[in-house]
């Protein structure tokens, strides 16, 4: 039997469970008992498990670069931290579906999701480094982190408001909590089309981007009301008259 390929491997150890409980109906070959009563015969027998569950994940400490992240697999798994542990290391506890980063006191930094495959992948939080820069704004461009910022969130940072700029970062912090760096870039390139650069504009874009769009039925009218024909509407008569009422002005 070849070695499965697996992409998903909750659905897979679920479908391996279910695999399983398939198989316990099958009749034992020599006891004449399926597999299930015999099996249920066998756990009265077993010892209780521990009170605290084992601990089945392996740590590992990682030296970060300069931009506060680590690589994992030969260096094809690249994994973020936080600007504050730059080129430092950190204590990495790494289960089946996650890699999750500690500092000196076992305290949880970031939490990420693993990363699977032969290919170079990376997986990037930014809240934190959203959260330092928000904290000095005005050094911003001298920061190692401008530079791997997305060209539409420095042209953003740029064009809004220096006094602004702090909110600003905290407000697309938030924003990244809620839809990923994705969904928070959106939301800041329609705000550069509206010349959106204040944090309050941007929330309320946010929520606009990423709300479910309703599709309500048409209303549905009685037999008492009369049913007119559309009214169609242009706008170019007004327009010559204000055209008109400047001339006569000037």
């Amino acid at each position: 039997m070849p070695v499965p390929r697996i992409s998903d491997l909750t659905a897979f150890n679920k479908r391996l469970l279910e695999q399983c409980a398939e198989d316990g109906q099958r009749e034992h070959y020599r006891k004449n008992e399926t597999i299930s009563k015999l099996h249920e015969a066998d756990l009265k027998a077993l010892v209780p498990l521990p009170a605290v569950a084992l601990d089945v994940a392996n740590y590992s400490t990682v030296s970060t670069n300069g931009y506060g992240r680590f690589y994992l697999n030969s260096n094809l798994h690249e994994y973020s931290v936080s600007p504050k542990y730059a080129n430092s290391r950190v204590l990495v506890r790494m289960t089946a579906h996650e890699v999750i980063t500690l500092d000196d006191s076992h305290r949880e930094i970031v939490r990420h999701k693993r990363l699977y495959g032969d290919t170079k992948q990376s997986s990037m939080l930014w809240e934190p480094y959203l959260d330092l820069l928000s904290r000095n704004p005005g050094a911003l461009k001298y920061t190692s982190i401008y530079e791997i910022l997305p060209p539409s969130l420095k042209e953003f940072l740029e064009r809004c408001n220096k006094h602004e700029r702090g909110k600003v970062l905290r407000a697309i912090a938030s924003l990244t909590k809620t839809t990923g760096l994705e969904g928070a870039i959106k939301t800041v390139d329609v705000a550069l089309v509206y010349d959106a650069f204040d944090p309050d504009s941007l929330v309320n874009l946010h929520r606009r981007v990423h709300s479910p769009h309703l599709e309500l039925p048409p209303l549905s009218l009685g037999d008492r009301i009369p049913k007119l024909a559309p009214l169609a509407t242009s706008l170019a008569a007004y327009d010559i008259g204000l055209i008109r009422g400047g001339e006569e002005l000037c």
